[in-house]
């Protein structure tokens, strides 16, 4: 559902017709939003020059001072207070909750261009439409006939409506115009289906049709902050999905042969091997937002039921900056880490599952430890970003060049700085102990719940006791948590600085407590959360808990000695970004581990 705020229902109007700025300036004053003087300042302003501009947006041009507090209302503002006046709902469209193919099937591109309209959500009974015009209805009769459904309509931005309209149609139009040039083909199923008559033209990868809607579908990405995009094969049809702060959206369903035309065009552009289907295949793409940044995308195939499934993740241009207050990191942590990172050698690890942020924070950390003094080294599988200040070498497991092959061959490079990807085996952990003993400094991952966990997986995967007092610097663990929206958060009442406290006993809560809680507003799709922000633990090798470790080491015991070395764990991270007001208990709850 489209996020409509629903005002009180202004007076009805006796005018009719379409809008002028000259009208809506009279408006403006007698609801007393403006004052004389400005309304006089905005006609003046106004009369120097014709313009076919929306009249909403003519006055969003010449900074209309609201009278209560001189504030600019922008284009927003103004179509909110309009759609108050008029007595229709106000809406701020949201491409993700609008099914395009249906919006097409409702008007034709000319008529809702003509008209100034579009529709934005359809059901069985009921369309509704938005415009920019509320007194204009001559055409609401003739869509009611055409859809045979009744017509809702509400207001929106002028400048939303005509972006929209030529982005939901082209789209549509682009995607209409591949299935046709395909047929029915769907490509290979476990069930497939047989259908007596029907073409089985496959649809060309490089039809322009196909190279609009992939093209389409990267800049939307980039529009709407996905972090992932998610091309699934159905029995049915093709969908796509976005994970946006970490939570997936459906985007757009369209014919299989479509998106087996959109997979393969990205395979083609990835440099993979197209005509494989069988067997899983890796790739990447360097490409430019909106704002002309170069985006990195990793792409990953996957056989399935029922066609090839693609998934894109995109690297943000901006990660390898960000400082590690941007990143998360509380000022304790943040110093900690510092000291930790300019040790000359030993081996640094990060850990947490996938999706927790540990590339986003290596890459952070070795860019700033990058300079033209030291030769930073990196074998990964695969190479998530490329990098400049870094040599990055990629794993190549068909050519039995895996992890420990290459911190072999990486040792000889002369490095001061290597990263190895993840520890996945004894081979690796003990190549990366040897380069660690050899006088480097050494950052991996692992993939275990907590910091002081680490410990006992070097041991499980093989690692002598003594190698790892001899070599472990520290562990750093981690999470990512959901964000509340700046926009629309409220004050917590109700919640409590003993209640936190009580959760994360025997640590304090201590700071500021200024809880907050989510509502939900336009700019968050109505979720109260907008963005990411990491939560860490970091345990920091010292004397006394190189004493506990030993074959057989007690985790409590090394929690306990951690933390009294000044580790937090991550849970106590969390409840202190709630007391702060960034994100809800909800969310530390569900992503971080119990304190045993």
């Amino acid at each position: 559902m489209n996020s409509i705020t629903r005002p009180k229902a202004a007076a009805a109007s006796a005018f009719s017709g379409p809008l002028t700025w000259r009208r809506l300036v009279q408006w403006l004053q007698a609801d007393g939003v403006i004052s004389a003087e400005e309304a006089q300042r905005i006609t003046a302003r106004c009369a120097q020059a014709e313009s076919a501009q929306h009249p909403l947006l003519r006055l969003a041009s010449v900074s209309v001072r609201r009278a209560s507090d001189g504030k600019a209302l922008d284009i927003e503002l103004l179509t909110q207070w309009l759609a108050a006046r008029s007595g229709l709902d106000y809406l701020r469209i949201d491409p993700l909750k609008v099914d395009v193919g249906k919006v097409a099937d409702t008007l034709s591109a000319a008529y809702a261009e003509r008209h100034k309209v579009l529709p934005v959500q359809v059901s069985a009974s009921e369309v509704v439409i938005a415009t920019a015009e509320p007194f204009v209805t001559e055409w609401v009769a003739e869509v009611e006939r055409q859809a045979r459904r009744s017509v809702r309509r509400v207001l929106a931005s002028p400048l939303e409506i005509q972006r929209y309209t030529a982005e939901f149609f082209a789209l549509a139009k682009s995607v209409k115009a591949a299935n046709k040039a395909g047929g029915s083909s769907g490509g290979s199923s476990f069930e497939q289906l047989v259908e007596l008559g029907r073409s089985s033209k496959q649809i060309d990868a490089n039809d322009q049709s196909v190279v609009q809607v992939v093209d389409w579908l990267w800049q939307y990405a980039f529009d709407q902050r996905a972090s992932d995009i998610h091309l699934e094969p159905r029995r049915e049809q093709g969908v796509i999905r976005f994970r946006i702060d970490g939570v997936l959206h459906p985007v757009y369903q369209m014919p299989m042969g479509v998106l087996t035309a959109m997979v393969a065009r990205i395979k083609l552009l990835g440099r993979m091997d197209v005509v494989e289907k069988r067997r899983p295949q890796d790739g990447r793409i360097k490409t430019r937002n909106p704002g002309g940044d170069e985006v990195e995308m990793r792409l990953s195939t996957l056989p399935t039921a029922f066609g090839e499934k693609m998934v894109m993740r995109i690297f943000d241009p901006e990660t390898t900056v960000k400082d590690l207050d941007a990143l998360g990191f509380s000022q304790h942590d943040a110093q900690r880490w510092e000291e930790l990172v300019k040790r000359p050698n030993g081996i640094i690890l990060v850990t947490g599952p996938t999706g927790s942020g540990k590339t986003t924070t290596l890459y952070a950390t070795l860019k700033r430890l990058a300079t033209e003094e030291v030769n930073v080294n990196t074998v990964e599988d695969p190479i998530e970003m490329i990098e400049p200040a870094f040599n990055q070498t990629q794993v190549q497991t068909h050519l039995d060049f895996g992890f420990p092959e290459g911190v072999r061959a990486l040792m000889r490079q002369d490095p001061d700085i290597i990263m190895v990807g993840e520890i996945r085996d004894q081979q690796t952990a003990e190549m990366a102990v040897q380069a660690a003993l050899t006088g480097h400094l050494v950052f991996s991952t692992l993939h275990t719940n907590d910091a002081p966990s680490a410990v006992t997986r070097l041991l499980e995967l093989g690692v002598p006791a003594y190698l790892i007092n001899a070599t472990l610097l520290g562990v750093l663990a981690q999470r990512l948590v959901r964000t509340l929206c700046p926009h629309c958060k409220i004050a917590d009442t109700a919640s409590t600085r003993e209640a936190l406290t009580e959760l994360v006993k025997p640590w304090p809560v201590d700071g500021p407590y200024q809880p907050f809680k989510p509502v939900g507003c336009v700019d968050c799709r109505m979720t109260g959360f907008r963005g990411r922000t990491g939560l860490y633990e970091l345990l920091e090798v010292s004397a006394a808990l190189k004493e506990q470790v030993t074959r057989e080491p007690n985790t409590d015991a090394l929690r306990r000695q951690a933390a009294s070395d000044g580790m937090r764990p991550l849970r106590l991270a969390g409840a202190l970004r709630v007391a702060q007001g960034l994100t809800v208990l909800d969310e530390v709850l569900s992503t971080t581990p119990p304190l045993s």
